[in-house]
Formats: C-alpha cells, sequence, structure tokens
C-alpha cells in the first residue's frame, strides 16, 4: 500500500488540504474521529466511499507527517475535542 494511492493533496480540491482520491473528505476529518475512539467501521458508516485501507493509508499519512513537522503540531488542543462531521 502507498499513501499515495488513497490520499492526494491538490491545491484545487478543499484548497489543498490532504484528501482521499476521489472523494472531498478531509483526511484530518477521519484522524479525529479515530482520536475521539470511533472504529473503522463506524468511519465507514458515515463516508461509505472510504475502505479500511483507505483509513490504514490516513493514519500511515499522520505518522510520516509528524515525523518530519512535529513544531507545527497544536498541542495544547483538547485530546478529545468534538468531531463534527
Amino acid at each position: 500500500m502507498y499513501i499515495t494511492d488513497y490520499i492526494t493533496i491538490d491545491p484545487n480540491i478543499c484548497h489543498g488540504k490532504p484528501c482521499f482520491k476521489g472523494t472531498r473528505i478531509m483526511v484530518y476529518l477521519v484522524l479525529e474521529m479515530l482520536a475521539a475512539g470511533e472504529t473503522p467501521d463506524d468511519v465507514i458508516a458515515a463516508y461509505p466511499d472510504l475502505t479500511k485501507d483507505a483509513i490504514a493509508a490516513a493514519l500511515l499519512f499522520a505518522a510520516k507527517t509528524t515525523a518530519v513537522s512535529e513544531r507545527e503540531v497544536p498541542f495544547a488542543q483538547p485530546l478529545h475535542a468534538s468531531v463534527s462531521r
């Protein structure tokens, strides 16, 4: 699996925020759901266009992104912030 199989960054889609290919579902929305305790099945119920592999790609994307840009992570944000869909 490659991250780019599932995630794209295009300045013409969602203002250049990372999204799942073929959708306007932004990666951060799925990551917030998982952080709030939702399961991959919950995410797929909310976003039926996604697969478990796409969700795994989002987690890998987050891991790789934070490995290179830790200083940009808002550590002051509450761990269980409300999730909006």
